[in-house]
């Protein structure tokens, strides 16, 4: 949602949802590494170090904008062990510190909101129906202070076992299972310089951890600005494309629309993609210098 979590940016970002109301009632986040791992866009040189409360202060401002838009629709994990309050309610008796924290900083403060942002995940949006969809909304992000490592992914441990409790909390529910980065690198050619330090470093061992419910999910992922639809064993993975990444705006992009049915055997099925094409503006008439 941001380039490189500023207050600015987020402000920008919701003022323009908030135009939109009913999209913005549909739409889920999760945080990306621009969001969380970026220290400085002018200067990719400088260092966050590890008790620095901007690292701290960016993953307040990604949480408070994501439970602005799905604080009463998502639910969070009560102990750590059953799925029980929305995220509003788990953020409310923390609200008065973070707001704190957001108007005077200081480590402190930044070390006693330590667990909040990692405790959130995953965000579960249960089913309607028992053998409905369920949507699992994860934090892939690693703990980054350096700009070598802003980009690399990680599922932890922790949050991986609420996973699983929440996928066998509903165990006819179809899901999609969302977070930021890609599980593997994909089979296709691309520059060596692209593989290095993009995909989840444990991504081999959460797509073991996704086995038993390969059948009934499908996971969805940015991060690697690739159009592409394929499979790691029995589980299906989808990857956003950049619609405006990289090119200017008479350049012509694009982005599908999925379509989910549930299949008669629990199982969910993904059919063919609907493609919407964003055709390029013409370019200005030429100036003299």
């Amino acid at each position: 949602m941001t380039d490189a979590g500023r207050s600015t940016e987020w402000a920008e970002f919701l003022d323009a949802i908030g135009r939109y109301p009913a999209l913005a009632a549909l739409m889920i986040l999760l945080p990306g590494n621009h969001d969380l791992n970026i220290v400085d866009r002018a200067n990719p040189a400088r260092l966050d170090l590890p008790f620095s409360p901007a690292k701290r202060l960016r993953q307040m401002r990604a949480l408070s904008a994501i439970a602005a838009v799905q604080g009463d629709r998502a639910q969070v994990f009560e102990g750590g062990t059953s799925l029980r309050p929305t995220l509003n309610e788990s953020l409310a008796p923390h609200r008065t510190r973070i707001a704190d924290f957001a108007s005077r900083g200081g480590l402190r403060m930044s070390i006693k909101l330590g667990r909040i942002f990692h405790d959130q995940f995953p965000m579960i949006l249960p089913p309607r129906e028992p053998d409905g969809l369920a949507v699992a909304i994860l934090n892939s992000n690693t703990e980054s202070h350096f700009s070598f490592t802003n980009a690399l992914g990680f599922i932890s441990v922790e949050q991986t076992n609420r996973l699983v409790a929440a996928i066998e909390k509903f165990p006819k529910a179809r899901w999609i299972i969302a977070l930021h980065h890609h599980l593997q690198e994909y089979p296709m050619p691309v520059a060596f310089f692209e593989r290095i330090g993009t995909a989840l470093v444990n991504g081999t061992w959460f797509v073991r951890k996704l086995r038993p419910v390969a059948a009934r999910a499908v996971v969805m992922h940015g991060h690697r600005h690739i159009d592409w639809i394929g499979t790691c064993g029995r589980l299906r993975i989808i990857s956003a494309p950049s619609p405006v990444m990289g090119g200017t705006n008479d350049v012509a992009r694009h982005f599908h629309i999925h379509t989910l049915v549930g299949g008669t055997d629990g199982r969910l099925c993904l059919l063919p993609p609907e493609r919407i094409e964003i055709a390029g503006s013409e370019p200005g008439p030429a100036t003299d210098a």
